[in-house]
């Protein structure tokens, strides 16, 4: 008797037994791995080009008004170049 590989059509135990193929399970796993790794770089590539412009589009605005600001204090600009440039900036 050979076992139940010959028996059953050549599935089951047979000749090599049960584990002969746990590498194909590391290949399963190694492929689900890098495709929720892509994932997650897709997302995180998605979120940073286009989740948080709004941000920081806001703190550059606070810097260019705290520059005009500072210009306008001391006297570089008038207040009407001042009017304009802070209507532009905010805007």
């Amino acid at each position: 008797m050979m076992g139940w590989g010959n028996m059953m059509g050549g599935y089951g135990l047979g000749y090599y037994g049960a584990g002969n193929y746990w590498w194909m399970g590391l290949i399963g796993m190694a492929l689900q791995f890098v495709f929720w790794i892509a994932i997650i770089a897709i997302v995180w590539g998605v979120i940073k080009r286009f989740g948080f412009n709004s941000l920081d589009n806001h703190s550059n605005s606070d810097k260019a008004l705290a520059i005009l600001s500072e210009r306008f204090a001391k006297g570089e600009i008038d207040s009407e170049e001042y009017k304009h440039r802070k209507e532009s900036l905010l805007h």
